[in-house]
């Protein structure tokens, strides 16, 4: 197989984010479009394993290495053994096969699984693991049998530095993807004043050194046939901007989240320029300097119990913001239009997100009065 050769390469996106995604994927130099469900573009594997280490919007990466008709089981069978499979996969790390059919003739994905399984152990020596992190993916779609590779391995919210977890975390790639649609570009303060375990703050200090989201981890494309460790550390780098003269701000009445957020922000490589405080709403002040944007995952009641006590927290939230925030923005994340309402601050609101079962929105103010 040629070094160089280019393939579709599909980002999977958190359902409601695909706009962000694609703006950043944009800006990162890929000549993408928004495709079923995500993002697509055409390139190499150095664009893969670039789209995996700089994008922070993107869930997983895939890589679509192949693809046939079947009309019956016996043609995937036949076709499967004939596929490349030496040309991408090791025989030494193990994997495992997920299917999915639509409109097809074969339409039994686990039967489909089983032969395209069968295939890999008798032609490339595959050892099959249902807990492998390696996944061949396997569309079945009008009858077009699709082979992708799923390149990342862990979903890439897992950013790799991050230990301690609140009750209901903000996953990082969403919390990215947030920042962007409330106009975050590193160029402002920003402060959570429910900061849960840190990823907005740390997440925006992030963004504002222009560090890579995936420097920390490990990715699935690391254990394929076309790795190239030495190509791949050149695309490692250490923060591309300069650390700003502002800071970033995480506030808790729970003292325990705060000391997580602390160290959250350590192992990012962040502490310096993330300030964490045990404070309460009713407490918090502008810090000194330019205005900014106040984000925050306020609770919403279905996800930590009961509504009532909540319409007069975000009551409380939304007169500190308007008394002591002028100039700033706000940036609500929520499930209820009714508690974004309560606040009174004059909200937009942005398209719904898939977010742990529910659907949230974000609710976006102009610079406050």
């Amino acid at each position: 197989m040629e070094k160089d050769a280019q393939f579709d390469i599909y980002l999977v996106a958190t359902p409601g984010l695909e706009a962000p995604l694609l703006a950043e994927t944009r800006e990162a130099g890929f000549d993408a479009a928004a495709g079923d469900g995500g993002i697509t573009f055409r390139g190499g594997w150095p664009d893969v394993w670039r789209a995996n280490l700089e994008l922070r919007g993107a869930t997983r990466v895939l890589v679509r290495i192949g693809s046939f008709r079947a009309l019956h089981l016996a043609q995937l069978d036949k076709r499967s053994r004939k596929f490349p499979w030496a040309d991408f996969l090791r025989k030494d790390v193990p994997l495992r096969v997920e299917t999915t059919t639509k409109h097809s003739k074969i339409y039994h994905a686990g039967a489909a699984t089983q032969r395209v399984e069968k295939a890999l152990v008798e032609e490339l020596g595959a050892t099959l693991d249902p807990a492998a992190t390696l996944v061949v993916k396997v569309r079945i779609e009008d009858d077009l049998c699709t082979i992708s590779l799923d390149s990342t391995g862990e979903s890439l919210h897992k950013r790799g530095h991050k230990e301690a977890v609140g009750k209901a975390p903000m996953r990082e790639t969403m919390a990215a993807m947030f920042l962007r649609e409330a106009g975050f570009d590193g160029h402002e303060p920003v402060m959570d004043p429910m900061c849960g375990s840190g990823t907005f703050p740390i997440e925006a200090a992030e963004i504002a050194l222009g560090l890579q989201p995936g420097r920390s981890r490990r990715f699935a494309f690391e254990d394929f046939a076309t790795f190239d460790a030495k190509a791949f550390e050149a695309l490692r780098r250490g923060a591309r901007n300069p650390a700003p003269a502002f800071r970033f701000y995480g506030s808790d009445r729970d003292a325990g989240a705060v000391q997580s957020s602390k160290k959250n922000a350590e192992r990012a490589g962040v502490g310096d320029l993330v300030v964490f405080e045990n404070r309460s709403i009713s407490d918090i002040t502008p810090p000194e300097g330019p205005n900014g944007l106040v984000i925050i995952n306020p609770p919403y009641g279905a996800r930590i119990g009961n509504k009532k006590p909540l319409f007069a927290l975000h009551g409380a939230l939304g007169q500190v913001l308007r008394e002591r925030f002028s100039g700033w923005r706000v940036a609500i994340v929520t499930s209820e239009a009714s508690l974004a309402k309560a606040t009174g601050l004059p909200l937009e609101v942005g398209p719904y997100v898939a977010h742990g079962g529910l659907k949230v929105r974000l609710y976006l103010t102009k610079p406050l009065a």
